[in-house]
């Protein structure tokens, strides 16, 4: 969520389903009778555009549809010019929704006694704002252009304002509080529903309901700001991304590039510069700021030059200093694609942070951090505890592991170990001393990492644990590109379908953002059920920027990719197994957001086992499986540079938590990286660079869901470690345990999803609660146990 992963989700009460798409970035009830049509309150005059518009009569799973063929947005046919009509027909319905409502509880002698009273209108209700909503927003984020950017920005307000609206609503909160209250009433919910409505009434509270006045007014003018800010400083670190570009014309720019690498740059060089005769042998080669073509430079190019440029790009993105690396120019200039002057994100944090406090004042707290955690498991104490713990043990491995790179350059006799070592020089030499101390280079597992055979591997995996089977069903629905795979996930026993997903696996740095996550296109909802049907079931889309496929070869991945698709699985795992038809707390929602990691880290660790290493690890060309020397290599390699990755862990997560707790906004923009470089005393063993703008594209915390909760990485990893911990106790090879194992975890973590505590749901699952010791175990950071 991951997250790397820029996945970001948020607890689905009946405000925050209609605010959780108003962030870029970004994760029903007992049965009874549906309310009106979704699009019954449009106007005469804009029936006839709404009836053919694409967006505006999706009904978000209340169309009666065949199982093949699920009620789905048709993302190849919405427009930009579909999103004005339909997000304001939208807004309008649930305004004069949320007024009706509101005037049956006034009108109403009795006070709401049930469920089906208040909290099934409330989610049909959301979910006429926050599913087309979720739509435009998705399509932002994939297939992003200048006039969807326009249409996003044109409606956020009034979504904002609606979503506000339905949140601040005094007689739906005096309604949910009054039926908790009520004991006979109370007694009559389920475990789950009762979760729901405190969840409702907190969300509720967080969303400004008990303010009157200028503050409810100010409360009000922070949130659209906030949403407006948020948009900007994903739009500009995008922006960025697109615009910087490197030509190398000459074969020695590019020496120690593996051929993958040389491979996609002639190719971007092709259709992206325009040189169409490009070759991966005689070039020239086109590099970006793309992951695959980032990571690639930063570890394997001897050209040292070019990879301090792309790292100083990268680290300067959307800041004054990157205009050095990506200058503004005409169409004469260059024969790529007209660029334009990338904005500044560095006012817009001080802003950000600025706004955060004013809300966190407005609410009764003292600082933004104190409203994060509302929602969290941990308390701001115990988050920076378990930081610094994690800090101090990993800081010597840290030391250690750079003296190994320093001297081992020094040994190598590069000319830059004389001078000392710079931050675009550690990851080259890493790689180096790895492949070196291992006798494993990361494209010598390549070959084997197909994308087809990685996807069928890890759905064989899913079946053994989770006893579900996963199918193809390309072309039963519409996509938002012709890369775009579609699944439905059936249970094993009966075959009958349990969910669907999208998985857009490949980078596409003209139109889609950086990163890889999972969200939800629909969640399970017995309220939310076509008619004839007892529920809705969910459906979940995955996006990653991985390897695209080159020439005649598919998409060859790095372990690093298959991990990442792992994670993203695990994300849209808990989504889709949901067993909990109380919409407001199936799957992903209102799983505390320094929980909802457990099953993505969780399914990582897959990623080093024999079994499934062989199952999905087979030649492109042969099929030869993953050979045993390579996977023990692998294995071996596995902590090589767990100390540095902790460390940087620990960096963001202490900046951020500093950032939201004591930094006090109003001393410029240079204070907020002051800040950051304070902390990195502790936490980072090189010097930071003067123009060290890394901030600037920290979208994690600036345009994402991780604000103040950035450590939820750490936090959730101790989680899914102590839960891995669970299968290897039970014995790995031994398939009988391992299903039994699995089917424990399917039937809490992922079954129960929001509908109790996260840490009831852990303990429901492994017994007790957690504990540290297998992280730190599994990274090498303590020894293991005899």
């Amino acid at each position: 969520m991951s997250i790397g992963c820029a996945f970001a989700v948020t607890s689905l009460s009946a405000t925050a389903r209609a605010l959780r798409q108003v962030r870029p970035f970004r994760v029903s009830t007992k049965l009874a009778k549906k309310g009106p049509a979704v699009r019954s309150l449009r106007s005469s005059t804009t029936m006839a555009s709404l009836d053919t518009n694409p967006l505006a009569t999706w009904s978000y799973g209340l169309s009666a549809s065949s199982k093949d063929a699920p009620d789905l947005p048709r993302w190849q046919s919405i427009t930009a010019e579909h999103v004005r009509p339909a997000i304001t027909d939208a807004v309008k319905a649930v305004n004069l929704e949320i007024d009706a409502i509101e005037k049956k509880l006034s009108e109403s002698k009795t006070p709401v006694s049930t469920w089906e009273e208040i909290m099934d209108p409330l989610e049909r209700l959301s979910e006429k704002l926050s599913r087309p909503w979720g739509v435009v927003s998705h399509l932002k984020g994939v297939r992003d252009s200048e006039d969807l950017r326009k249409a996003y920005d044109d409606m956020q307000p009034d979504v904002v304002t609606a979503s506000l609206r339905i949140g601040q609503s005094r007689p739906v909160f005096d309604a949910l509080v009054a039926l908790s209250e009520n004991k006979q009433a109370w007694a009559n919910l389920s475990s789950a529903q009762k979760r729901a409505v405190e969840c409702e009434v907190r969300d509720a509270t967080l969303s400004g309901v008990a303010l009157d006045g200028k503050e409810k007014l100010r409360y009000n003018e922070i949130a659209k700001e906030l949403s407006a800010l948020s948009t900007a400083f994903s739009n500009n670190v995008l922006d960025a991304t697109k615009a910087f570009e490197h030509l190398c014309t000459e074969k020695s720019e590019v020496a120690g590039l593996p051929p993958s690498a040389l491979e996609q740059a002639a190719q971007t060089a092709q259709t992206r510069g325009g040189h169409t005769d490009a070759t991966p042998t005689n070039g020239p080669w086109m590099f970006t700021l793309d992951a695959p073509s980032y990571m690639a430079v930063r570890a394997h190019a001897e050209n040292r030059a070019l990879r301090e440029k792309t790292y100083k790009a990268y680290l300067t993105r959307a800041s004054e200093f990157f205009e050095k690396y990506a200058p503004a120019k005409d169409d004469d200039d260059s024969v790529s694609e007209k660029t334009k002057p990338i904005g500044n994100n560095a006012p817009l944090i001080e802003q950000i942070l600025s706004l955060r406090l004013e809300k966190a004042k407005l609410l009764g707290y003292d600082n933004f951090a104190e409203v994060s955690m509302a929602t969290k498991m941990a308390t701001l104490v115990s988050a920076e505890a378990l930081l610094e713990d994690i800090r101090v043990k990993s800081k010597p491995a840290a030391e250690r592991e750079l003296a190994a790179i320093q001297a081992f350059a020094k040994e190598a006799g590069a000319a830059e170990a004389t001078e000392g070592l710079k931050q675009w020089d550690v990851g080259f030499w890493s790689e180096r001393l790895r492949e070196a101390k291992y006798e494993l280079k990361e494209e010598d597992l390549r070959p084997y990492f197909q994308l087809p055979a990685v996807i069928d591997g890890m759905f064989d995996l899913a079946g053994t644990l989770f006893g579900i089977k996963v199918e193809p069903a390309d072309g039963a629905v519409e996509v938002w590109h012709p890369d775009v795979r579609f699944f439905k996930v059936l249970d094993a026993a009966t075959n009958e379908p349990r969910a669907y997903f999208y998985l857009d696996p490949y980078t596409r740095p003209a139109e889609k953002r950086g990163g890889a996550w999972m969200d939800d296109v629909v969640g399970r909802s017995s309220a939310m059920a076509a008619p004839g049907e007892l529920v809705r079931l969910p459906t979940a889309h995955m996006v990653c920027n991985g390897t695209p496929p080159v020439g005649k070869n598919p998409s060859l991945m790095t372990h690093n990719e298959v991990t990442t698709l792992f994670h993203e699985f695990g994300h849209a795992l808990q989504h889709m197994l949901t067993t909990e038809n109380t919409g407001p707390v199936a799957g992903i929602n209102q799983v505390d957001w320094d929980a909802v990691e457990l099953p993505s880290q969780f399914m990582e660790n897959f990623c080093y086992d024999r079994k499934v290493l062989r199952s999905i690890g087979k030649h492109h060309e042969t099929g030869e499986p993953l050979p045993d020397a390579l996977f023990e290599k692998l294995v071996a390699s596995k902590n090589f540079g767990s100390g540095t990755r902790y460390l940087r862990q620990c960096h963001f997560a202490m900046t951020d938590l500093e950032l939201h707790a004591r930094y006090a906004p109003g001393a410029g923009c240079d204070f907020v990286f002051k800040t950051e470089q304070t902390i990195a005393e502790k936490t980072q063993l090189m010097p930071s660079l003067a123009e060290d703008r890394f901030l600037c594209g920290f979208g994690h915390i600036f345009s994402g869901g991780y604000s103040a909760g950035y450590y939820s990485y750490l936090w959730a990893e101790v989680l899914s470690a102590d839960a891995f911990g669970a299968f290897e106790e039970a014995g790995l090879d031994d398939e009988s345990a391992v299903k039994e194992t699995g089917g424990k975890f399917a039937s809490t973590v992922l079954a129960m999803g929001g509908g109790a505590a996260p840490l009831a749901v852990f303990k429901a699952f492994r017994g007790r609660e957690p504990n540290v010791e297998a992280l730190l175990r599994h990274n090498g950071l303590v020894v293991a146990s005899a």
